[in-house]
């Protein structure tokens, strides 16, 4: 063994390469690093690949979420759990998948993943009801909760020089904006012609290609032996599971009732628990230690924001295009594109600039603007136009573009290469996370305050209780036919429900941007305090 280790050695010593040493008790084969331009392209390019998938299912899956609330009679909480089942899956495992890419080979598990999520997006497209479509869609998150950390962490180990890694991690960024921006248009076109399962039949040939591919390219390596955090996996994934359940059913089941207080008491034990675990383990699923570090603990924190924000508000855009609007989905689509398109420009230009500049500046700079474009989102009503507000739409785009690269350079710069598996996998949580808690958070605020003002509005047009409880149970649990039976109401009720949509969205969105401004502030202070003490 102790010959074949210094063979390696030898053998890196004549090229650029950098040997990595895979752990040789589980794994056995020292493996080498492919530093040439085509092996370097080539592994970016199928991480780009299965980025791409991942966030065109995203998208196209909020584009369908209208008719899918039509078809399989669900309510607001309904398709909240469509896309909060996805995303707290993949949220409680990304730790999960980087600890499993660092002990079992980030290459075996990154394809397991794309396996995983391409089986589920079959799934989801077969799905003859609301509970099975959200079944797969959790099997989804499962499946990219794998593959997502071993991305950042091959890049981290492909491209060792920091302003190429800036570079890279630009253009993979910009490749998710490109899924981002191709989702609307692709997925309404796709849903008028052949009905909403076809978004998800899409992700079947492209998760093959992916697979084909990195099987061929993708380098394996691995860092450790240590045990599974079977403990700290169980505490940490009740706990985000139990404060999602409660976020979700709290507008509908009451916040008093005993299963919104338990599943609230529950989350809070489970989160400490997971905390006082992991500062106790030697090998921890979660190192605390990263955010002993202010530019680490100010990147997580803006990953985490910009997510809750912007990802909160365009969970409710596509079913206010449609549904208040009356657009078709090619024409919400198509619509959105100033945003997406938007994500594809400041992706890698945010890269290019944090090379050069460090993170703070186009960090700051992204969430900043991410403020801005919900507050401008927020001003207009149910009969504004679609050119009096479109100039909102590229902000959107321009701030999430620009929030995506510097995060993850801040966390990567700062954490050594051994736990770079664990390091992505944190700050991909963040992200997710911040989108579970963003849609949660920002929905309950939405459900709570749009329940309160249809109550108030249909008892002052006359309408008896039973149709009131009618009208408010189709639009936020999916009683009576969901979102759609509200179509067929009379034109008094049709914009009485439409006006108190819309006012709720606006106070969701007002607070988004609130939370966002505060969110730049504190980037500024956290990273600069940081890149003091790191020159120090």
């Amino acid at each position: 063994m102790a010959q074949q280790h210094e063979q390696g050695l030898r053998a890196d010593s004549g090229r650029t390469a950098t040997a990595l040493v895979a752990d040789q008790g589980a794994a056995g084969a020292v493996e080498h690093e492919p530093r040439t331009a085509r092996a370097k392209a080539l592994i970016l390019g199928t991480l780009c690949i299965t980025l791409f998938m991942a966030m065109l299912d995203n998208v196209v899956v909020n584009t369908a979420l209208p008719n899918i609330g039509a078809e399989l009679h669900a309510g607001f909480t309904g398709l909240q759990w469509v896309v909060e089942g996805y995303s707290l899956v993949y949220a409680a495992l990304l730790l999960t998948g980087g600890t499993l890419g660092d002990r079992l080979g980030r290459k075996r598990v990154f394809l397991t993943g794309i396996v995983g999520f391409t089986l589920g997006s079959m799934l989801c497209a077969l799905s003859g009801s609301i509970g099975e479509l959200i079944a797969a869609r959790m099997l989804q998150g499962v499946g990219a909760a794998l593959l997502t950390p071993g991305s950042l962490s091959i890049i981290r180990n492909t491209f060792p020089e920091p302003g190429e890694r800036a570079r890279a991690i630009g253009l993979w960024s910009g490749i998710s904006g490109l899924g981002l921006a191709l989702g609307p248009a692709i997925g309404g076109p796709l849903v008028d012609a052949f009905g909403w399962s076809s978004v998800f039949w899409i992700n079947v040939p492209i998760g093959v290609l992916a697979l084909v591919v990195g099987l061929r390219v993708l380098p394996e390596f691995h860092d450790g032996r240590e045990r599974f955090d079977i403990a700290g996996q169980l505490l940490g994934a009740l706990g985000l599971g139990a404060m999602v359940f409660a976020l979700i059913e709290g507008p509908d089941a009451g916040w008093t009732s005993p299963r919104v207080l338990g599943a609230g008491a529950a989350a809070l034990l489970a989160l400490i628990a997971f905390l006082v675990v992991e500062a106790r383990r030697r090998a921890p699923m979660l190192d605390l230690s990263f955010f002993r570090d202010p530019v680490v603990a100010g990147a997580l924190m803006s990953g985490f924001m910009v997510s809750f924000g912007m990802f909160g508000a365009l969970f409710f855009l596509p079913l206010l295009m449609q549904d208040v609007y009356g657009w078709s989905p090619t024409r919400a689509g198509v619509g959105s594109l100033p945003a997406t398109c938007a994500i594809i420009l400041a992706a890698p230009f945010a890269g290019a600039i944090t090379g050069k500049l460090g993170p703070r500046p186009a960090l700051v700079t992204g969430l900043t603007l991410c403020a801005t474009s919900l507050a401008g989102l927020s001003l207009y009503g149910v009969g504004a136009h679609y050119t009096q507000y479109v100039w909102t739409l590229p902000i959107v785009g321009l701030g999430m573009g620009m929030s995506f690269a510097p995060v993850s350079v801040a966390v990567l710069e700062r954490v050594p290469a051994a736990k770079a598996g664990m390091a992505s996998a944190v700050t991909n949580t963040m992200r997710e996370l911040g989108g579970v808690v963003g849609i949660a958070v920002l929905g309950a605020i939405l459900t709570s305050r749009m329940t309160g003002l249809l109550r108030t509005r249909l008892t002052d047009l006359g309408v008896d209780a039973g149709q009131r409880h009618e009208v408010t149970g189709a639009v936020t649990r999916g009683g009576a036919g969901g979102i759609a039976a509200s179509k067929s109401l009379p034109a008094a009720l049709r914009t009485t429900v439409d006006t108190s949509f819309t006012d709720a969205l606006h106070l969701a969105l007002r607070c988004g941007a609130g939370l966002l401004a505060v969110a730049a502030l504190a980037a500024w202070v956290l990273l600069r305090s940081g890149a003091r003490r790191r020159t120090a």
